[in-house]
């Protein structure tokens, strides 16, 4: 069969990377676009672009300079009306035009997933103005989770237990939201035990398939560290993945969706869906034969997945900056870290930093999730970023 030549990856961070080196393993030539230069995903693809995503007219200037087969967005800051047009004009874009769309404003997702679906959601509402805001939540009861209609990694995210914080929140959600459009979301506070990430696999021809559920653990709105297997119930996996299957078919197309749950008790409850890899997802780089970039790779193009094998208990933690730089001189502590038996370092060489920004991952597996997960926060430990 003929699959694919030529992708456009709209965004270029880590995880983009990583969907790079694995179409390149697969022979295609790869583009990559972000708004700043030297981005990672960059790094290792054929040819790249520095442009503002959120313009149409530049989007379409590269489109037309490129020619891609397939559009790929990795990120949501994107200028989604053009990706529909472009899937008019005959190119993939992946998922689906309507999925990048729905999935980059959080209002919209909602909406599908409880209102068209009746997935369970956490009680929720919207916000445009600060005193708007304190009266949702007012209404849904204290604490609430402020974030923005449109961000991503749970940036401008914030839990508010008393009026008293509402501006502070108001204000973080507005400066840290990806489009700034003042539209703030409110949800109910969801008491859960976990949160977990479902993989979710939509193949072009085969079935719907599902990687083992990844735990994770969140600070400051954003992923810390993450584990596969997450120790579910039969019952609560069954309605994590009955869940993922509703809504991945209602969205579409082909690739990997990243749908978060938090478990409760009593519950499984639908969180958020990003229609491509997921941060939490780079446990499955140490995890499994197949990553979830490979899987990604291998469903948009049309490729089988016959099986996915497992390696045991594994886990990730995140290499983090300490503070503002405008330049990333070295990384200090790697060869301590990989003086650990069973893990690995992945160094994303972003060209410059800000406080808890993501600078790389460690990666580890175990006889056991405790094991692993001690093992990953330990060998992340040593390395610094200078």
């Amino acid at each position: 069969m003929k699959t694919p030549e030529r992708i456009l990856l709209l965004g270029s961070g880590e995880l983009g990377k990583e969907v790079v080196i694995a179409a390149k393993r697969l022979g295609k030539y790869v583009v990559a676009a972000d708004r700043y230069a030297d981005a990672p995903a960059m790094q290792v693809a054929d040819a790249f672009e520095v442009i503002d995503m959120l313009d149409g007219d530049a989007l379409s200037r590269v489109v037309e300079k490129h020619k891609p087969d397939l559009i790929v967005p990795e990120i949501e800051a994107i200028r989604t009306e053009k990706l529909k047009e472009f899937e008019k004009s005959g190119i993939r874009v992946i998922p689906t035009a309507e999925a990048t769309h729905l999935t980059m404003n959080r209002d919209a997702i909602r909406e599908v997933a409880a209102g068209e679906l009746g997935l369970r959601t956490a009680r929720n509402g919207y916000a445009t103005s600060e005193a708007e805001l304190k009266s949702v939540a007012k209404l849904i009861g204290y604490p609430v989770v402020v974030k923005p209609c449109m961000s991503s990694s749970g940036k401008g995210q914030s839990i508010v237990k008393s009026a008293s914080k509402i501006s502070e929140a108001w204000t973080y959600a507005l400066e840290a939201g990806r489009v700034k459009a003042p539209k703030i979301i409110v949800e109910e506070f969801i008491p859960f035990e976990l949160e977990i990430t479902l993989l979710t696999v939509k193949q072009q021809k085969g079935p719907t398939l599902f990687v083992a559920p990844i735990g994770h653990r969140q600070e400051r709105g954003d992923y810390q560290e993450s584990w596969i297997p997450a120790k579910l119930s039969p019952t609560q996996l069954r309605q994590a993945q009955r869940m993922a299957k509703t809504i991945t078919d209602r969205l579409g197309g082909a690739g990997i969706f990243g749908v978060e749950f938090f478990v409760t008790k009593k519950e499984v409850i639908f969180s958020e869906l990003s229609p491509r890899p997921h941060d939490t997802g780079m446990v499955t780089l140490i995890s499994q034969d197949l990553s979830e970039f490979d899987l990604h790779v291998r469903a948009i193009l049309g490729l089988p997945i016959p099986h996915i094998n497992y390696r045991g208990p594994a886990a990730s933690a995140v290499i983090l900056a300490d503070k503002e730089a405008d330049r990333v001189a070295h990384y200090t502590g790697i060869e301590k870290a990989l003086a650990l038996k069973n893990t690995e370092i992945r160094i994303f060489r972003k060209p410059n930093t800000r406080k808890y920004r993501r600078m790389g991952v460690a990666l580890a597996t175990a006889k056991s999730v405790v094991a692993a997960r001690k093992l990953a926060n330990k060998a992340a430990s040593f390395v610094r970023v200078h």
